[in-house]
């Protein structure tokens, strides 16, 4: 290569003379200069101005953008229609601490959905596992309510590990068994549920360590409920993995194009199995406070967990087709399935209402989501 003519990678081994007789490289100009080989006049700077309108308008057709947009709406209707009784303290304390254990679930259900998977079983295993940590607490010798912290200690852990090992189990459904997401958490749905019913004859475990309710179930730090801390954190500590480490962009590339991140050296079938493993554990963790916080197992109490955790993540601006959302915007689709249905009941709506408005909010929000992937088509 002359030391006058821009480098060209793979042909660095070429001679001197051949390199410039090359057309490609005749035709090949430096970024910075112009055809006639004058320099190209330098590109003015954006101004502040440009650019705060280029960040404000990324904002405005952000998906959480409008999310909050509709989270605000809600709020403003509910506290128009009954004053007095919305958006008071307690009542945001206790919208919070409801929301606490599906917040933590679509923390793991995020994962597994910007992967382009699905988990059904999310609300099946908080059950199993509250109950194996139950069982673990009525059965200690002389323990039962006054269990001590470290008899606690063991059976969250339990249950934590249960949701774990289940979560691991359906990922490996996933990718070595090579069942669909749909078909391997919907067969995990029925197995846990089917092991709670086996484990309690059906009925609720109700000796609880008196500690546990009193601490993580109704228990305060600096005046804020634990419950609220622990889900929050969780969503924070996810947000940030998500956002910032090389488990994060796994996620997304998979979700992206499943088969392009294996070419890229990422271990796929590894990886899915510690999205579905996430999605247990935390599963797990909803197991644990769920029970701290009812001081009972709720076998029977959460039939459609499932169904709210999804419909908050795609809320959320998720894609079911993966490779799209983030956990800002989870949180906020978390809250306004809990602000709509805390609402509905302050308006004394029949109960059965709130299924409705859910089943109708996550097919409205897949609908979107394929009309904004038409358009992408389209341009």
């Amino acid at each position: 290569m002359s030391a006058e003519g821009p480098a060209v990678p793979g042909m660095a081994g070429e001679p001197a003379d051949a390199a410039q007789g090359s057309p490609g490289l005749r035709e090949a100009q430096p970024a910075d200069r112009r055809g006639d080989g004058e320099p190209t006049p330098p590109r003015p700077r954006p101004s502040a101005v440009t650019v705060i309108g280029r960040q404000l308008r990324r904002a405005i057709i952000a998906n959480e953008s409008w999310t909050l947009l509709a989270l605000i709406i809600l709020i403003v209707y509910f506290t128009v229609a009954a004053p007095g009784k919305f958006l008071t303290l307690t009542d945001l304390s206790y919208i919070a601490k409801n929301a606490s254990p599906l917040l933590v679930m679509a923390v793991g259900e995020t994962f597994v959905i910007l992967t382009a998977g699905i988990d059904l079983s999310v609300g099946a295993v908080l059950v199993l596992s509250g109950v194996v940590a139950g069982e673990f607490y009525q059965h200690q010798p002389g323990s039962g309510a006054n269990a001590g912290a470290g008899v606690i200690l063991v059976g969250a852990v339990i249950g934590l590990v249960t949701g774990l090992a289940f979560g691991a189990a359906q990922g490996i459904a996933v990718t070595k068994a090579k069942i669909p997401p749909l078909i391997a958490t919907l067969a995990g749905l029925g197995i846990a549920t089917g092991i709670s019913y086996l484990v309690t004859g059906g009925s609720d475990l109700r000796i609880i360590p008196a500690r546990l309710a009193s601490t993580i179930g109704n228990g305060a730090v600096a005046g804020v409920p634990w419950l609220i801390v622990i889900g929050f954190a969780i969503a924070i500590v996810a947000g940030l993995i998500l956002a910032y480490t090389r488990f994060g962009r796994y996620t997304y590339a998979i979700g992206s194009n499943a088969e392009a991140a294996r070419r890229a050296g990422i271990n796929v079938d590894r990886h899915l199995i510690k999205v579905y493993a996430l999605s247990g554990l935390l599963s797990g963790v909803a197991g644990v406070t769920s029970l701290a916080y009812f001081g009972t197992t709720t076998v029977a109490g959460h039939p459609t967990d499932n169904l709210t955790v999804i419909t908050a993540v795609v809320l959320g601006g998720a894609s079911l087709f993966g490779g799209r959302g983030s956990m800002f915007g989870t949180v906020i689709g978390l809250f306004i399935l809990a602000m709509l249905q805390t609402g509905l009941v302050i308006l004394a709506v029949n109960q059965y209402w709130q299924y409705i408005a859910i089943g109708v909010g996550l097919a409205a929000a897949v609908y979107l989501d394929q009309f904004r992937i038409r358009l992408r088509e389209r341009a």
